[in-house]
């Protein structure tokens, strides 16, 4: 209900006989409803090019600045951090860390470091929010949208945590709360706005959806070429993927299977992606991203730790 009484009154300050009215009114509802300083309509301030480019998709536990800065260093267009959950976002204050020039998002009480961030990934690292409250979203979203290129919304997690909670897979069933989440990110906020999202059981079904939440105006939409119940070992389905991609017009991150280099460009000529996500394949071995092929584990894992220990370098 506040969604939609957001979306009349949005509709009705566009109307000149009704501004007058309209603006003080607005301006009182979202300072109530969200706080003050709510950017009523969006603004994109920095519009993310999602067109040809390789990504670091969104791994719990593991999507951390480090690995973030890694895999932009090899060659990554776009980092994913990891999911944060929206309860979890809200109790946190934003902080500079000087010791190690990294802005984190620290929960109060806990002094919790929830995500870190940093100027050198500023304009390519995604805030990935778990989330099945628009209004929550929202004001998590809000805390960091000034760090961070994107917003992205979970709809593919089959865990049970995210599940039970509604949030991730649980949303893909739930079209109308996706399309309230989405339109509330996308008309609030001034950087780009997009989901990730799995395979439905019906392959139709999956291309309904995804032209559903392209008319919220999301800037792309990643798939996962699995669906929930199928597992890691399962083969991704890129032919279904394909179907998506041929009834979009944005842009779409084929994720799913891509484990070499090589396996980008397959990928994109499989589906008709214009761009590719990958995960496992960048966890086992961060420097997939290289064109010039994948370095030993063995010194990469030393980069790696050099990124634990130095962020932002010596």
């Amino acid at each position: 209900a506040t969604e939609k009484t957001l979306r009349q009154y949005d509709t009705n300050f566009q109307c000149p006989r009704l501004q007058g009215a309209a603006v003080p009114f607005l301006r009182c509802l979202s300072k109530s409803l969200f706080g003050p300083d709510l950017p009523l309509r969006s603004k994109q301030r920095g519009k993310m090019d999602y067109r040809n480019k390789l990504v670091l998709a969104p791994m719990v536990r593991v999507g951390t600045l480090p690995l973030r800065l890694l895999a932009a260093e090899y060659g990554a267009d776009i980092t994913y951090g990891e999911e944060i959950i929206d309860h979890k976002m809200v109790k946190c204050e934003r902080r500079v860390n000087e010791n190690i020039g990294s802005t984190d998002f620290v929960e109060k009480g806990t002094e919790t470091v929830v995500f870190r961030t940093c100027l050198q990934e500023r304009n390519q690292v995604v805030f990935q929010v778990g989330t099945s409250d628009a209004v929550r979203a929202l004001n998590a979203a809000q805390l960091v949208c000034k760090d961070v290129a994107a917003i992205d919304v979970n709809m593919g997690c089959p865990r049970s945590f995210s599940i039970s909670g509604g949030m991730g897979a649980a949303l893909l069933r739930k079209p109308e709360l996706i399309a309230d989440i989405l339109t509330t990110l996308r008309r609030n906020l001034d950087i780009p706005v997009t989901c990730k999202i799995r395979l439905l059981k019906c392959p139709q079904d999956t291309v309904e959806l995804a032209r559903r939440i392209e008319k919220t105006g999301v800037s792309a939409v990643a798939v996962h070429g699995r669906k929930v119940a199928d597992r890691p070992r399962d083969p991704a389905k890129w032919n279904e993927i394909a179907d998506i991609v041929a009834a979009l017009s944005i842009p779409v991150i084929a994720n799913g299977d891509v484990f070499e280099y090589g396996d980008f460009e397959r990928i994109k000529v499989a589906t008709g992606a214009t761009s590719v996500m990958a995960a496992r394949g960048a966890l086992w071995n961060a420097s997939i991203f290289s064109p010039v092929g994948k370095l030993d584990w063995e010194d990469v894992k030393r980069q790696y730790v050099r990124k634990v220990e130095y962020p932002m370098g010596q």
